[in-house]
């Protein structure tokens, strides 16, 4: 009986202009690669920016912000990531929002801060508890400083205890703020299975938001892009690596973002290896890894 090879492993780069000959356009995630909550990366945004201007290549930004894309950019805009960076916009919010809609008027029992407010706008949903409601929508923890996804257990028990679907708006489990790292709707989504609940969702790394944004990117190509010409860049191997392997597009793992403690040796430099050995313990394969985005 033969050994299976292990996959292979990504091409780790220094520059993002070393691989782009082979790519039309790239899907960026955002959280993690440009900016990490507090401030921008002005040299990954430089990369970005250059990838448009100097190749021509549209950059889409995939986030799995749990708002409209419309409601995030002031984010962006606070941050100083230049618009010039990118072209297109799309995030879990706008990929919820159809899941929504097919469910209204509900009512919904929503978790999340009151930032999230925009993901609802003009959907017609009435607003229940975890007595009442048909079903449940999660955008995040209503205070993501100070609580964790166990002060949800109780009320997530009933709500799996009464068969509520839980539609989870940012797919994500956590996400590095500043120097510390908060837990997301993801992580609730997480418990809620564990209780027995089912969830929906429809941010990475599901279909639905990568169609959005191959919709985006096919109008500003003027025809439809081959999906092995797309570089998806992003640090998250749950959402971003195993995203686009199901989407058969290739990835640029970023590795100095949630998972940086798990690829660096004892004395602080990227290993090769165990970037190789993260991805194979989850079943992914990477195209090519780099620790930050640069040109």
């Amino acid at each position: 009986m033969t050994t299976p090879c292990p996959p292979p492993a990504p091409r780790l780069i220094s520059r993002l202009s070393e691989i782009l000959d082979g790519y039309d356009a790239i899907f960026c995630d955002v959280w993690g690669v440009i900016h990490n909550g507090r401030e921008s990366f002005p040299a990954a945004c430089d990369a970005l920016s250059r990838a448009q201007s100097e190749r021509g290549i549209p950059v889409v930004l995939v986030s799995n912000a749990p708002r409209p894309a419309e409601d995030v950019k002031p984010q962006l805009h606070a941050l100083m990531v230049p618009d010039h960076a990118w072209c297109g916009f799309v995030t879990s919010g706008d990929a919820t929002r159809a899941e929504l809609r097919r469910r209204a008027p509900g009512p919904v029992w929503t978790i999340g801060p009151p930032r999230d407010e925009p993901l609802y706008n003009g959907l017609g949903l009435d607003r229940g508890t975890v007595e009442t409601a048909a079903f449940i929508c999660a955008t995040g923890l209503f205070d993501d400083e100070r609580e964790t996804p166990e002060d949800y257990r109780t009320a997530l028990g009933i709500a799996a205890a009464r068969g509520l679907p839980l539609v989870c708006a940012n797919p994500d489990r956590v996400v590095q703020r500043g120097d510390r790292m908060i837990y997301c709707a993801g992580a609730l989504a997480d418990l809620y299975q564990s209780l027995g609940g089912q969830t929906v969702m429809a941010g990475k790394p599901y279909a639905p938001i990568y169609e959005l944004a191959l919709e985006d990117v096919a109008v500003r190509l003027g025809r439809p892009v081959d999906r092995r010409r797309i570089l998806a860049i992003g640090d998250g191997l749950i959402t971003d690596v195993t995203g686009a392997q199901d989407q058969g597009i290739d990835c640029l793992f970023v590795t100095d973002g949630i998972h940086a403690a798990d690829v660096r040796s004892a004395d602080g430099q990227v290993c090769p290896d165990r970037i190789s050995a993260l991805l194979q313990a989850q079943g992914l394969v990477a195209a090519h890894a780099t620790p930050h985005l640069v040109w």
